[in-house]
């Protein structure tokens, strides 16, 4: 069947359905990474978006049960060059465009991806919409500037979780770094769902730690209640100025119990902070982002998914420290408070970039835990 994906600007591409039929807007991005198409499609952080996958083939292994970061899809759209018709892998359970129909989920192959990818880095990303139905551009390009912005709705609140749970489940044993757990008693760690991912989850258990997860809209009052060692702040979709509620009851944790944020959370903790937030022309979304740790000097090639970052110059001189930055633009990777337990990250470390490099900052969060516990007594 085909199908066509229309710009807010009238730019159009066309190509053939895969997927879902129907029409879905949302706003388009590019996505870099050679694999890890399920992870990608199961991460809450695209809620809202159009995932364009600069690499051209796309499906080659399939879809298998272990693989996602959370329970569903949660991007409006996917957009592949060359779609594999028949995958091979033995742990496949069914194809690509199976598994997006089944969900929902509308898809185009036969796309010139590398003339998207283009004209996004050119214009920066924008709005667009998917059409199994119509060809009139012009109809479609209304539509599209007429759909609301990620600026313009909390996602968060569309992929928390409703109410608390534990979660207990580990990384498999035939993947898992050969790591002791943390010494000492388990801490209890409460994780705030933003659109979390479950390897996060994974790797806390891992180090030995008791996991409870909390919906974003958990107040600092209850999150004290459960008497925490620690608190994560995941990943999620959108502008952070779109959850001030998470930012107050951060602002209201801090000092108090040690913090660790990872993508969103970190930009949440940026805003807690007293800073403030910008968008990018067309985001980080890939698996080739160089990190630079400015404490040591080592360099990493980083995971990321993020259309929005910590702005430098808004940060509280003497407060907040930057610890990392990009290499290709300067963003800000990385931060610390510089009194209290608090760091955080812009990029992913528990997407198994190295595949465990950068995952010593889990680590460094469980000890940082251990030197606050020790320092109370």
């Amino acid at each position: 069947m085909k199908a066509i994906l229309v710009l807010q600007d009238g730019k159009a591409f066309e190509g053939q359905s895969f997927g879902a039929t129907g029409e879905r807007a949302g706003e388009v991005v590019f996505n870099t990474g050679l694999t890890g198409y399920q992870e990608i499609i199961t991460d809450p952080s695209y809620k809202g978006q159009i995932v364009a996958m600069t690499y051209p083939h796309i499906g080659n292994v399939g879809i298998n049960p272990e693989d996602g970061e959370s329970p569903g899809l949660h991007l409006t759209g996917l957009i592949v060059r060359d779609l594999c018709p028949a995958p091979s892998n033995w742990r496949a359970s069914e194809g690509l465009a199976e598994h997006l129909a089944r969900h929902g989920v509308m898809a185009l192959t036969g796309v010139d991806t590398r003339a998207l990818t283009r004209h996004l880095r050119a214009r920066g990303a924008m709005k667009g919409i998917i059409s199994t139905e119509s060809g009139d551009r012009a109809r479609l390009q209304a539509l599209a500037l007429a759909a609301p912005s990620t600026s313009d709705v909390d996602l968060v609140a569309q992929v928390t979780c409703p109410a608390p749970y534990a979660w207990e489940e580990g990384t498999d044993p035939q993947w898992r770094l050969a790591w002791p757990p943390a010494a000492g008693r388990p801490w209890r760690v409460i994780a705030y769902d933003c659109g979390i991912k479950h390897n996060m989850l994974r790797l806390l258990v891992d180090l030995g730690c008791q996991v409870t997860v909390v919906p974003a809209g958990f107040s600092a009052a209850e999150a004290l209640a459960l008497r925490p060692d620690g608190v994560l702040l995941s990943n999620g979709p959108g502008d952070p100025e779109c959850v001030p509620y998470l930012a107050e009851n951060v602002r209201r944790l801090a000092g108090r119990v040690p913090i660790m944020g990872i993508c969103l959370g970190h930009q949440v903790l940026g805003l807690a902070l007293g800073g403030r937030t910008r968008k990018l022309r067309f985001g980080h979304h890939g698996g080739n982002q160089p990190v630079k740790d400015l404490r040591t000097g080592e360099v990493q090639i980083t995971s990321q998914n993020h259309n929005f970052v910590v702005d430098l110059e808004s940060l509280p001189a003497g407060e907040v420290e930057v610890t990392h930055v990009n290499l290709n633009d300067g963003t800000v990777e990385g931060m610390r408070h510089t009194r209290w337990p608090i760091f955080s990250v812009q990029h992913h470390p528990e997407a198994s970039m190295g595949p465990h490099d950068a995952e010593t900052l889990f680590r460094r969060f469980i000890e940082m835990i251990a030197d606050f516990q020790g320092a109370r007594g």
